[in-house]
């Protein structure tokens, strides 16, 4: 059974690589040590067999050829079912690149400024009212300025999940927050994501607008804009726009019944540490096959292959194009990883742009070259491009809660393998 699935798992990767251009297939990848690169297996295996996680897929590429790329484990434990390099996994918060891309090719076209107000979009905007703690308990005050298209993109909206105590119990009555899985959970609904953001926009936020970088709703708010911006659905702008020309073919907001043996199964950590089958529902499996399908969340509601999003990754990287399709100017993928927040984000040499997390400084995110960048999802994947060595790293796995190290030494892992690095 072993050797079954080792050989189908190559068989998968062996397509992959011939689905390249044929002078990236020409071209030898290089710079990387394949002892060191051993390591990554070994460390990824460890973690599988000590039950941190099920399963995992890993892919690097460097300028576009894949480098390293396997599967361990299992896509679902109790079926005994294999992962393996087609899998298909809920990426949760990596969905925020894709529609804070698509919000900057309406900016491209004229659609939507970036200074633009929200509130021309969502009119629930245009009075805005910010919790602020008291002695006595809470208190509603106006915001100073309106919520800008930028201040979403960046997350310096004021805008969080809503699972705070001093906000909880609002968000929570209108459906959000506490009673949305972990806060940003919207897969279940059977309303349109503008009728939620519309529901959205009623409630108070937890900091002024540009003071502060709060994590939370503003991309799902910049996917109703994408929706009333364009005149479409965001699963048929990002259809139309990003997946089919990038021959994304696994990336969807919801998955037809007929695949549902693609989609790996969701874990939790369990209190020693080991790996549990987690429950149905919002914090678990989700409704992303049988749900209603209605809810196009464009904070956290893609599902998609490794392969497909370091395809994705790969046409960011590459200034805004892959394979002869251009989806972003250079100057829109760029300023899609520079830091425009100064330290709001991070006082430790971690910035954030219009759409990507950054990497300032040398050190501030383990081996990570200045000027990298990536985020990930709460279900377990993460990403990061090196543009200084040509670079895209994509780990999927699906834990949630993550208990484990392995989001955070899996980069680490393939910069120790690159030993003849292109900036000395």
């Amino acid at each position: 059974m072993r050797t079954l699935r080792r050989t189908s798992f190559w068989m998968v990767v062996a397509a992959s690589v011939l689905a390249l251009p044929l002078a990236a297939q020409r071209r030898a990848p290089t710079g990387f040590s394949p002892a060191r690169l051993a390591r990554i297996d070994s460390a990824l295996q460890r973690y599988v067999d000590s039950q941190q996680v099920a399963g995992v897929v890993a892919l690097v590429l460097r300028d576009g050829v894949p480098v390293y790329q396997r599967a361990f484990g299992w896509a679902d434990r109790e079926a005994k079912r294999p992962m393996t390099a087609d899998v298909i996994f809920r990426i949760a918060s990596q969905t925020k690149a894709l529609t804070s891309a698509s919000v900057l090719m309406l900016v491209e076209s004229g659609a939507i400024g970036l200074d633009d107000p929200v509130s021309r979009w969502v009119p629930g905007y245009a009075r805005t009212m910010v919790a602020v703690k008291t002695d006595t308990g809470r208190v509603l005050v106006p915001a100073r300025r309106a919520i800008s298209i930028r201040d979403l993109l960046t997350h310096s909206s004021g805008i969080s999940y809503g699972t705070e105590p001093l906000v909880a119990p609002l968000y929570q009555a209108a459906g959000l927050g506490p009673a949305a899985g972990y806060g940003w959970y919207t897969a279940d609904k059977t309303e349109p994501i503008c009728t939620t953001i519309d529901r959205l926009s009623t409630l108070p936020i937890i900091a002024q607008p540009g003071e502060a970088w709060v994590y939370g709703y503003s991309t799902d708010i910049l996917g109703c804009v994408v929706e009333r911006a364009s005149g479409q659905p965001l699963d048929a702008f990002i259809r139309d726009r990003i997946t089919t020309p990038l021959r994304l073919k696994d990336t969807r907001f919801f998955l037809p019944a007929e695949q549902r043996a693609r989609l790996a199964a969701v874990y939790s950590s369990g209190p020693d540490g080991r790996v549990v089958r987690a429950p149905d529902g919002p914090r678990g499996q989700g409704d992303y096959v049988d749900g209603p399908k209605a809810s196009f969340a464009g904070g956290a509601g893609l599902l998609s292959t490794a392969a497909d999003y370091a395809r994705f990754l790969e046409a960011i990287r590459r200034g805004g194009e892959l394979d002869g399709v251009r989806i972003l100017s250079p100057r829109a993928a760029q300023l899609m990883h520079t830091n425009l927040v100064g330290t709001r984000h991070s006082t430790d040499g971690l910035g954030f742009g219009l759409g990507f997390e950054t990497m300032e400084t040398f050190g501030a995110n383990g081996f990570a070259t200045e000027g990298s960048y990536g985020w990930g999802g709460a279900y377990g994947s993460m990403y990061r491009v090196d543009p200084v060595e040509g670079l895209v790293m994509v780990l999927m796995f699906q834990t949630m809660p993550n208990g484990s190290t392995i989001r955070t030494r899996f980069p680490t892992l393939v910069m120790q393998a690159l030993v003849q690095p292109r900036r000395r």
